[in-house]
Parts: structure tokens; C-alpha cells; sequence
């Protein structure tokens, strides 16, 4: 069983609570090659009043404790 596999039931409880950690979740879900067979990454959309709230939040993600993201980006977003 792959890491991401056996981390996705934790993964997706924790998401369920994001407001704990000061996020809300406007959209998730994994990125995926063009067959949509193989996920290559993930993509959440969140909202939060600062980068503090986002990085804390990341860093109790249990993909992120597990290794599975090789690397995280964080970037701001401004709603138009």
C-alpha cells in the first residue's frame, strides 16, 4: 500500500476539520494526470485572515507529516 493510500482516510478527517486550525476550505482535491488514473499532486484552496494560520495548518496536514508532498507551495491569492 502506498503512503499516500494509507495516510488518505487521515488526510480527508483532517480536512474536515480545517476551522480548527483557523482555515476554511473553499476547494480541494488531488491533481491528476489527463486520464485522471495517476495523482501527481494535490490543490487546496483555503482561506484564513493570515500566512500564519496556512502554515500551521499545512504542517499538521498528515500527508505533510507522512512525506507525501515533496514540496508545498504557499502563495497568496487575491479573489477578483
Amino acid at each position: 500500500m502506498s503512503k499516500r493510500l494509507a495516510s488518505c482516510d487521515d488526510h480527508k478527517r483532517f480536512l474536515t476539520n480545517a476551522a480548527v486550525h483557523g482555515v476554511t476550505i473553499v476547494i480541494s482535491g488531488p491533481l491528476t494526470t489527463d486520464d485522471a488514473e495517476t495523482t501527481i499532486a494535490s490543490f487546496l484552496l483555503v482561506e484564513a485572515s493570515n500566512r500564519e494560520a496556512v502554515d500551521r495548518f499545512n504542517s499538521h496536514d498528515p500527508f505533510f507529516s507522512a512525506g507525501i508532498w515533496e514540496n508545498v507551495a504557499i502563495t497568496a491569492f487575491n479573489r477578483r
